[in-house]
């Protein structure tokens, strides 16, 4: 059936992550507790930040931003599979699934960028100190931020579209814990050609480009670190980049298995897993990676920490 009449499926099965119902309240709390972590862990950075004037600087200001879309991140799929659990229905409507599909897209597009404009910030910082200021302005660093919105927007609004053009008649299981668009595709009984064509093209533009950017960013930081003739200046430098590397690795790990490896080497249950990496344990981790070695998070985590009740943020 070709066309784009979807009145066929009117709403999906999410069939979550486990087939075996004495299982699924074991998964409930667990990602009950993912999600506090990260919403809790993530806002405190938020707060640290901004209490902290010594943190208002181009690195940070990232870091609060993706600290926000991990939120947010987090947010769109997590709670709806919780829901789901409490309500006993495993259903999501149409409408819902498409925006669900949208948001999804759309912060990591966000997380995709940022990751890449925080890599650029340490490259300037170390490869070009003595212009780190005239270069990394809170103007450019605000264009980076928009960027970034309107690029991911772009790429979610696109994808989303062409979604609302395929058929789906009859075959309406997911089989994930939340509406992706690879299970959506598969689903579709109307020609993908368009919808595979621009997931390649917008997977290039999203994941690949700023993957490479960020490459090119730390071969240039290592070269450059190689020269500094102190040791403690070259572990000085690498501790300014440690977390951030351990952040990306985690991130572009994943997704480049799922999306830009062939479908063929890899198993549904592959997939959802390391979905549940980069959509809940990534965005946990990350205030973790960010603060445990960062002396000037800690300190601000410590004074948000201890600060008198009414003492005005």
């Amino acid at each position: 059936m070709k066309g784009g009449n979807h009145s066929e499926v009117s709403e999906f099965i999410l069939l979550g992550l486990l087939y075996h119902p004495e299982q699924q309240t074991v998964l409930f709390f667990s990602f009950l507790l993912i999600y506090l972590i990260t919403a809790l862990g993530n806002l405190l950075i938020i707060l640290a930040i901004k209490i902290n004037s010594c943190l208002h600087t181009p690195m940070y200001f990232f870091l609060s931003n993706l600290s926000l879309i991990d939120i947010c991140f987090t947010s769109t799929t997590i709670p709806k599979m919780l829901v789901n659990h409490l309500s006993g229905m495993n259903t999501i409507p149409y409408a819902g699934c498409l925006t669900q599909v949208f948001f999804f897209l759309f912060f990591g597009g966000i997380d995709s960028i940022l990751l890449t404009s925080m890599a650029y910030d340490r490259y300037v910082a170390i490869c070009v100190p003595l212009h780190y200021s005239m270069i990394m302005t809170p103007k450019v660093c605000a264009l980076l931020i928009l960027v970034s919105w309107i690029w991911a927007f772009t790429d979610a609004l696109i994808h989303t579209v062409l979604l609302t053009r395929l058929s789906f008649c009859g075959h309406n299981k997911i089989p994930h814990f939340f509406c992706d668009l690879s299970p959506l595709l598969k689903l579709a009984c109307s020609d993908t050609f368009i919808n595979d064509l621009m997931v390649n093209i917008e997977g290039a533009l999203t994941i690949v480009i700023p993957f490479i950017g960020i490459l090119i960013s730390y071969t240039r930081i290592f070269v450059t670190v190689l020269r500094i003739p102190s040791k403690a200046g070259k572990l000085k430098a690498f501790s300014t980049c440690g977390s951030h590397l351990t952040v990306v690795s985690l991130y572009y790990g994943t997704i480049i298995g799922v999306y830009l490896s062939p479908t063929s080497t890899h198993t549904v249950e592959q997939d959802t897993a390391a979905a549940v990496m980069y959509t809940a344990v990534t965005p946990m981790l990350n205030p973790f990676i960010y603060s445990l070695r960062n002396k000037d998070i800690k300190g601000a985590l410590r004074m948000l920490l201890t600060r008198k009740p009414g003492i005005s943020l």
